[in-house]
């Protein structure tokens, strides 16, 4: 356990936590007298994996839809079918997120996306700013749970758990947590008199918008669909999105350049570089806990003191969630999995559903204070502090949380879509 304890005070320090992992790993193997050939050979053996060159293309295929102009036509389609409802725009705001959860799969690229659209446009029409930022922080949140989904890619891997059933088993969560905080932003409307639009929109205005964005809202249903259909696997669909994204942006709505596909190209290195950093030295880290016997320390613990499945999932929750508002999702699925997969699976617990169950507990931690990233990155597009935030972000969090227990205890809500295929 003092390879856990130093870890997080590494951490704490201020160290990446790739670097925290890395120091940890590397004095622990050190010092236990082992070759210091077995850091490159596992960091080569965790980085190693087909599976993982799905997440440069996504990466990749995000940042070109958002360049090619597709963002902003699903929140312009959006607005015209919403808009007009009180609170409309924070419908919109929240169905936008969703929409293009379903592109790229990351909860800050959604927050920073469509907040950088939706944020101002909310505050023109008489939101309060300390309202809107936090719901977009929530609302990006969808991210990671509605599919594609980068940290249930990487869940996948680490588990040895079916990628697509993963992806499948995502959709009803994301979608519950998307109603649930559209349900909560109407009855503030109704509260705070937020108008939307002065009148519904007409069916002509919502064709003409539904044709602009058609090919925009389509990219999810040719990815997911592909996946469901075996018609390609979730690594290949990566590639499609990339093609996709690059056909529709430069030569149908030819708003992508070649400036733009170049920087795109220059990000998701950077971002690809970050994360598989990450995943090499969890896989070192890995490989000395599993060495050092920690996961079943771990669960020997959890086993002597916790009766029952109902309570195990209970504290499981508590510490993502803890664990989400200070480490990014990624770093904490490649930290916690290997320490909570024994246990889950000696209680039963079906590996897809607590695969979601963890992506979901991380990503609300990452808009819940006092290290919520989300809540930063949409705090410095409305200009206002986290402190700000806090009195209308607690009952999004409420809402988020409802839809959480919901899925941890009622696992069919998770496993009803993949049992299907």
């Amino acid at each position: 356990m003092l390879i856990i304890l130093s870890l997080f005070i590494i951490f704490l320090l201020g160290f990446p936590i790739a670097f925290s992992l890395g120091i940890v790993s590397i004095a622990q193997i050190y010092t236990a007298g082992f070759p210091m050939l077995v850091v490159v050979q596992r960091m080569f053996t965790g980085a190693d994996s087909i599976a993982l060159t799905a997440i440069p293309l996504f990466i990749l295929s995000g940042g070109l839809m958002l360049k090619g102009g597709m963002s902003k036509r699903i929140v312009n389609f959006a607005d015209l079918l919403m808009g007009h409802l009180p609170s409309g725009l924070a419908m919109v705001s929240i169905s936008a997120c969703m929409f293009f959860a379903a592109i790229t799969g990351s909860a800050i690229a959604a927050t920073a996306a469509i907040g950088g659209i939706m944020i101002p446009v909310m505050a023109e029409k008489g939101y309060d700013k300390t309202y809107a930022a936090p719901l977009l922080a929530c609302g990006g949140s969808i991210g990671p749970i509605i599919p594609p989904s980068i940290p249930l890619l990487i869940y996948g891997v680490m588990a040895n758990v079916s990628v697509a059933k993963l992806f499948i088993g995502g959709f009803i969560p994301g979608l519950l947590m998307g109603l649930g905080l559209m349900i909560h932003g109407y009855i503030v409307g109704k509260k705070r008199n937020y108008i939307g639009r002065s009148q519904k929109a007409s069916f002509k205005e919502l064709a003409h918008a539904g044709k602009d964005a058609f090919l925009a809202l389509l990219m999810p249903i040719i990815i997911i669909g592909g996946i469901l259909s075996g018609v390609f696997t979730p690594t290949e669909s990566g590639t499609i999105a990339v093609f996709y994204a690059l056909v529709i942006g430069m030569f149908i709505y030819r708003e992508l350049s070649v400036a733009d596909v170049w920087q795109a190209l220059v990000d998701a290195a950077k971002s690809t570089g970050q994360v598989l950093v990450v995943v090499a030295f969890a896989s070192l880290f890995t490989w000395v806990i599993t060495v050092n016997n920690i996961p079943q320390q771990v669960g020997a613990f959890l086993s002597d003191n916790i009766g029952n499945k109902i309570l195990l999932l209970l504290v499981i929750n508590i510490i993502l969630l803890i664990a989400g508002t200070f480490i990014d999702t990624t770093s904490a699925i490649v930290i916690f999995t290997p320490l909570f997969l024994p246990l889950a699976s000696s209680f039963g617990i079906d590996l897809v559903h607590f695969g979601i169950i963890m992506a979901v507990n991380l990503t609300i931690g990452m808009c819940t204070p006092p290290l919520g990233v989300c809540l930063f990155v949409s705090g410095s597009i409305a200009k206002i502090s986290l402190k700000d935030q806090f009195s209308d972000l607690l009952p999004m969090l409420f809402v988020l949380l409802l839809v959480l227990m919901l899925i941890t205890y009622i696992p069919q809500i998770v496993l009803f879509l993949p049992g299907l295929f």
